[in-house]
């Protein structure tokens, strides 16, 4: 999914600051650079590649990350794919990437694959996300859902709005929701569901784009997906307030997803980093100390929340510490 309203307004700012710094931009996608770089600070230049998969959640963090990294360092070429979660873990296990994006915490069966292929790895939280409910622009009678609401609609035993709420029109709900490999479906399935199975009416796909067509097209329908594609959408798109542990309803937005009264759905955000990619490849590395370096003012400028600055100077060092830096 692409930012590109939030983006242009980032890389006009910094195309501003930059330009006589940086020359000219190559690699995977050509953008300015940032006065905070990995790369400028030991002032080394590398080469080489670094390939990423996994959580479209993530994505939009890391595709800014690598355009910015693209000025710093241009010939290194970021590859950010998406597949989903689970789908960058069988990537990750299968040897096919350095970086493994996440938007859960790994399971204990991908754990399981990555030691038998031998792979050693170390978990980065990197930003936090408030899981966004939404439903189309001209539903104006849901004004807040419980997280028993959820469940009960989630797993079809409320398929009209009136079964949540007698006064709510007697209309059956659409539901769109991201495929079994999104790290957002677990997410969901875990915290709202409880590990129970979701309504085989459900239209599911790994293309956050499908699920905002699916809302945007249906009066009566209804997702969940991450909140910066929710900003990215804001307009055609209607965000639920959740009522949460203190019987408030919270809307997610920056400040309730940092503080956690938008819970239980605000989450971390991971990368995963492949140990012997980071000591054999230098590309790998210096791409990693500049996400991490930058990956708080990367994650606000798409519409997710920063961690507090001592977290990203502890991943630094786990950082260093796998390199033997």
């Amino acid at each position: 999914m692409k930012f590109k309203g939030i983006m242009l307004m980032v890389v006009m700012s910094m195309v501003m600051i930059f330009a006589a710094a940086c020359g000219n931009n190559s690699g995977n996608t050509e953008n300015s650079g940032n006065t905070n770089s990995g790369g400028e600070a030991s002032g080394e230049e590398v080469s080489g590649e670094v390939l990423m998969d996994g959580s479209s959640t993530v994505f939009p963090i890391m595709e800014a990350v690598a355009e910015e990294y693209a000025s710093v360092q241009p010939d290194v070429k970021v590859s950010v794919g998406v597949s989903g979660s689970g789908g960058g873990f069988e990537k990750f296990s299968a040897g096919e990437t350095d970086m493994s994006n996440a938007s859960r915490p790994i399971k204990e069966e991908e754990t399981a694959a990555l030691e038998e292929a031998g792979i050693d790895f170390t978990e980065f939280e990197i930003a936090k996300d408030g899981l966004s409910i939404v439903v189309n622009s001209e539903n104006d009678w849901v004004d807040q859902l419980t997280i028993d609401d959820l469940k009960k609609i989630w797993l079809g035993e409320a398929t009209m709005w009136s079964d949540v709420n007698p006064e709510w029109p007697e209309e059956k709900i659409e539901l769109f929701s991201p495929g079994t490999d999104s790290g957002t479906y677990d997410y969901f399935n875990e915290v709202v569901l409880e590990d129970e199975q979701m309504v085989k009416e459900a239209t599911l796909s790994e293309d956050d784009n499908v699920l905002v067509n699916g809302v945007t097209g249906s009066k009566n329908g209804m997702a969940f997906f991450g909140y910066a594609y929710y900003l990215e959408n804001k307009d055609s798109l209607n965000v639920i307030p959740i009522v949460n542990g203190d019987g408030e309803a919270v809307e997610p937005n920056a400040e309730t997803i940092q503080d956690g009264t938008y819970e239980p759905l605000s989450r971390p955000l991971y990368t995963y980093v492949k140990h012997s990619a980071v000591e054999e490849n230098p590309a790998v590395y210096d791409f990693t100390k500049y996400a991490l370096e930058n990956a708080g003012e990367m994650a606000e400028a798409v519409g997710y929340v920063a961690l507090p600055e001592e977290k990203y100077t502890e991943a630094m060092d786990k950082l260093n510490e796998i390199a033997g830096k």
